[in-house]
């Protein structure tokens, strides 16, 4: 964890507060003086903060878990744009201090992961990593039966999307009804489901996620409703 983080998870100041601090040489990580506030720490490392009068041992707050039904018209950012960012929804302190482990796109709804915990968002956004995530896609047009079998092959072995060298990683695509399927990837490329139908000649119209692993959406959070994770649901990531 960088050292200005651990500083904020510590106290009650803000990254600007912590980083002028640091430069001001009043930060100490096992008795040395350390200014760079992009130092990596660990949690066992003896952390000090001398306020002129003493030093106070700091010690982080454990790290938050977070599960989200997205709204639509909401993105996935710790910053304000077209649409506002969703960790509005969350009434937590220092809220803006999360991040969200693989974002969806404004119109998206479903599934989000939040926390403050870097290495363990790692495992769900790294594209080393596999982590499978499936969205129910609504279509434009139908998949008759007769198309069914062959778009399900298409998907498992990889799609061609405009721009890109290379197929997409086996895919694996259920269909539910003639406009409707079940779509799980384990990359994340930029609106990868949305030009995966566009490469097979179809348009999403609606999209919503429903899992990211072994942790599926919890059907009681209506949209903008979140909740922390069970230490079942953190460690399975």
């Amino acid at each position: 964890m960088r050292l200005d983080k651990f500083i904020c998870k510590s106290t009650e100041l803000t990254r600007t507060e912590a980083k002028k601090l640091l430069k001001k040489g009043m930060v100490r990580v096992n008795g040395e003086v350390i200014k760079d506030p992009s130092t990596q720490v660990h949690e066992n490392n003896a952390i000090t903060l001398d306020n002129g009068a003493s030093e106070q041992m700091l010690s982080a707050r454990s790290s938050r878990y977070i599960m989200m039904h997205k709204p639509a018209e909401t993105i996935c950012s710790n910053v304000d744009e077209v649409y506002p960012s969703l960790l509005h929804y969350i009434d937590l302190d220092k809220a803006f201090d999360l991040h969200i482990a693989g974002r969806l796109d404004a119109d998206t709804t479903g599934l989000v992961l939040i926390t403050d915990d870097g290495r363990w968002s790692h495992n769900i956004i790294s594209p080393k990593k596999d982590c499978p995530k499936t969205y129910r896609v609504q279509l434009r047009d139908e998949i008759t039966n007769d198309k069914q079998d062959a778009l399900i092959t298409q998907f498992s072995q990889g799609i061609q999307l405009q721009g890109e060298k290379d197929l997409t990683k086996p895919a694996i695509l259920k269909i539910i009804t003639s406009n409707e399927a079940l779509l799980t990837i384990t990359e994340g490329k930029y609106h990868q489901v949305k030009r995966m139908f566009a490469a097979v000649g179809n348009k999403v119209v609606g999209l919503h996620r429903q899992q990211i692993g072994s942790i599926k959406l919890d059907e009681k959070l209506s949209a903008g409703q979140w909740r922390f994770l069970t230490d079942d649901e953190i460690q399975s990531i």
